[in-house]
């Protein structure tokens, strides 16, 4: 299949990011407790976490797992959240609750807090900028930099929506129409990542830094996923319960966008696992993707635990 010959549906998006974790209650109330989400299910080992409608996370406990260094798998997840107020309140949050940040940045398109969770998974939380006033390259691409976020200025936009009704509500929780925006992932080769992601999945290179990484989008965002060789060129995938990624979700915007995409993935001879809400993938790192459709599992859908593979 030649490069670029079909393109993955415009409103493709990030579903719900799944991950092994060694201590399950200390998870729920890192994310509930110092970040805001909302437990929606848990039980048998496995909780899932959101911001009270799609669930968000998906958490499994396998105790005594670690992360492992310099193997493929997450950099990290990012956590859109719906304005630069709610950005505040949720810096002024874990600024009270002690958490430590990781750093801060402007993307030009995006603002962006780092942070990690108890296993050391890495955790984006941002806003986007309107695409009106991303800055473009010579080629018409949003023009992704990194500049230092002015922290002092963003705390004191916190204090002035603190005396505003937060649209995540007066408990301070996330707002409910938070979602996932994108992921970053380690590959062991960039190259054969892209031959994945791009070739055959569809989604359009939106930036490159260097040959260590490449951003990927679909409907021209600025990325929906990231892929790097900071790791290591020939990294290998973690050892089985190791914490850290288990999968993740590209959800489609019908399950007509779904099957196609599922035909491009067939025809390029890629095992395809078929499961009630999609399909399971692996790239060529290890990294676990589910291709579905909709919206994908939410509070509101029944409760129970999430299945996990």
């Amino acid at each position: 299949m030649a490069m670029n010959d079909a393109r993955i549906d415009p409103g493709a998006s990030i579903g719900a990011v799944h991950l092994t974790v060694a201590d399950l209650e200390r998870s729920v109330a890192f994310y509930r407790d110092a970040l805001g989400f909302q437990a929606h299910a848990t039980g048998q080992g496995a909780a899932r976490v959101g911001a009270g409608a799609n669930d968000l996370l998906g958490l499994v406990e396998v105790p005594g797992a670690r992360r492992r260094a310099r193997a493929t798998g997450l950099f990290h997840f990012a956590v859109l959240l719906p304005s630069r107020a709610d950005l505040a309140r949720f810096l002024a949050r874990v600024v009270r609750g002690g958490v430590r940040l990781g750093g801060a940045s402007d993307h030009g398109v995006s603002e962006a807090l780092y942070l990690a969770d108890p296993d050391g998974n890495g955790i984006e939380v941002y806003r986007d900028r309107p695409r009106q006033e991303w800055p473009r390259g010579p080629d018409g691409l949003p023009l992704l930099v990194t500049d230092p976020l002015d922290l002092d200025e963003l705390m004191r936009e916190a204090g002035a929506a603190g005396a505003s009704k937060a649209s995540g509500g007066a408990s301070g929780e996330l707002p409910r129409d938070t979602r996932i925006g994108h992921v970053h992932l380690h590959v062991a080769n960039l190259p054969e990542a892209e031959r994945l992601y791009v070739g055959v999945l569809g989604f359009e290179v939106m930036a490159r830094y260097g040959g260590e990484a490449v951003f990927v989008g679909a409907g021209g965002y600025h990325h929906h996923i990231g892929l790097n060789t900071w790791a290591g060129v020939g990294a290998p995938a973690p050892p089985p319960g190791s914490a850290g990624l288990r999968w993740f979700e590209i959800r489609h915007s019908s399950r007509e966008e779904l099957e196609r995409t599922a035909a491009r993935v067939r025809n390029a001879g890629i095992p395809l696992d078929r499961e009630e809400e999609g399909y399971r993938i692996e790239d060529p790192s290890g990294n676990g993707i589910r291709l579905a459709a909709g919206a994908g599992v939410g509070i509101g859908s029944g409760g129970g635990v999430i299945e996990e593979a």
